[in-house]
């Protein structure tokens, strides 16, 4: 496992008495939750090559744990220590409950042509989550998907009654919770920086990620049989402090919409194939790991337990999370129609 030393309080200092004192205008920071290489990271760095090809301006990017965990950037973005941060929805939840509709399970559609064509067209991601965004002070550039949900575990995971007394590791995300909990399992909530170590120790009996991270992290060392349920995609949200945003010039805020709009389709083309290959590689560096993917009737089991992770949602967002809940479901099935037409 990869160690990485969380900065200082006199490193954050040090950074904030490095900005230019002329409103952040010639050198960004950004931070994001990954690894070097990882889809955050690949995503940031299209940001920062664009934006300096194209500007006087340069970009620092911090990864993971080099500012802290998710919660500590997000409220260094907030401070406006930090121009813009990457954070995933599952942080972000505890900020702006809404977010946490990525969280039910069963909800978003399992193939990778239907997930981008989603995130493409959806009015709810495209229109109605820049609002609720903003209400905290951030300026929501891009929502964008990473890749396929995988459960690993220290045994197969076939059907809900595999969960039982399995303590599962969860993003500090209520409704996620929730879902593990639907699931039969203990969900577990704990940072990430920890997560190699639960495993290891068994304080953890498994976790969830995108295989790419479950690759990059190790957590396969610890943590071998993946099981892939569909149950759901990781998102990821590109943000900016909003009165950073506001405050630039309207050509910068055309270079800042126009490097997002160039990291997103790089960062599109960098997923395709990358489950496959993050895959490949497990198998190719540990004889231990087991891979199940659930057929039908097996995620039909799954399925049946998502209604009270739905009800859950509902009554943790009220009024707000209804409209967002109807627009998601309007979104999805407008571009499952297109498709099948």
């Amino acid at each position: 496992m990869k160690s990485h030393k969380l900065l200082t309080t006199a490193g954050i200092g040090a950074v904030v008495l490095g900005m230019s004192t002329a409103a952040y205008a010639d050198n960004w920071r950004y931070a994001h939750e990954e690894y070097e290489g990882d889809v955050q990271d690949v995503f940031a760095q299209e940001f920062k090559r664009y934006v300096e090809e194209n500007s006087d301006h340069s970009v620092q990017v911090y990864r993971f744990g080099e500012l802290g965990e998710s919660d500590d950037i997000m409220e260094q973005t907030q401070n406006g220590i930090l121009q813009f941060v990457n954070q995933s929805p599952g942080f972000t939840g505890s900020l702006i409950p809404a977010a946490q509709i990525f969280f039910i399970p069963y909800l978003m559609p399992t193939d990778m042509e239907t997930v981008l064509e989603f995130f493409d067209e959806s009015k709810a991601i495209n229109e109605m989550f820049p609002e609720l965004y903003a209400e905290h002070g951030l300026k929501l550039l891009q929502m964008y998907p990473e890749g396929e949900m995988v459960v690993t575990a220290d045994e197969p995971i076939t059907e809900p009654a595999d969960f039982d007394n399995k303590k599962i590791r969860v993003m500090t995300n209520p409704l996620l919770a929730e879902t593990y909990n639907a699931f039969g399992a203990t969900a577990t909530p704990l940072p990430w920086g920890e997560v190699y170590g639960g495993l290891q120790t068994g304080i953890i009996d498994g976790q969830e990620n995108p295989i790419f991270w479950i690759e990059s992290g190790g957590l396969y060392e610890v943590s071998p049989h993946l099981t892939f349920t569909g149950h759901g995609w990781f998102t990821t949200a590109m943000m900016a402090n909003l009165d950073f945003y506001e405050g630039l010039s309207e050509e910068d805020q055309q270079l800042v919409q126009d490097a997002t709009d160039a990291a997103y389709g790089h960062t599109i083309e960098h997923i395709q194939g990358l489950a496959q290959e993050s895959l490949a590689k497990i198998q190719e560096a540990s004889d231990e790991v087991t891979v199940t993917r659930l057929s039908d009737e097996q995620i039909q089991t799954f399925k049946e337990r998502a209604p009270q992770v739905e009800d859950k949602f509902l009554e943790m967002t009220g009024e707000d999370g209804k409209a967002l809940l109807e627009q998601f479901k309007s979104d999805l099935e407008a571009v499952e129609g297109q498709q099948e037409g």
